[in-house]
């Protein structure tokens, strides 16, 4: 593609959700770039450290919540699965993604759907 096409319809950007939650695709936007020289956000945020979700959250009900959703989960160590992708341990991925849509830096473009997770 040449990069024409990217200038008019701004870059796309993945932004991962979490586990039982959307991902996105954003694009760029002139703004974004005068703002912040066309950075935006690269996912949700941690809500809980790391630490705090080894503690806090069961793995069972993590696994059991997820599989009701239909959601297929492989995950080599239980302590990895939780404090890296439950999806408790991270901020709303829709109240980040909105909120860069709103201040003009990102531009909502696609919303996906979570089918499987798979953590090594």
């Amino acid at each position: 593609m040449s990069p024409c096409f990217f200038c008019r319809r701004g870059q796309p950007v993945l932004i991962g959700g979490t586990m039982g939650t959307y991902s996105y695709v954003l694009t760029g936007t002139q703004q974004g770039m005068e703002k912040t020289y066309g950075t935006t956000c690269n996912g949700a945020g941690r809500a809980l450290s790391r630490a705090k979700s080894r503690r806090n959250l069961d793995y069972t009900e993590v696994l059991s919540a997820l599989e009701e959703k239909g959601i297929s989960i492989r995950v080599a160590s239980p302590k990895l699965f939780m404090k890296e992708v439950a999806h408790a341990s991270y901020k709303k991925i829709t109240n980040v993604v909105d909120a860069c849509h709103l201040a003009g830096i990102s531009r909502k473009a696609i919303k996906l759907r979570l089918i499987a997770v798979i953590k090594g």
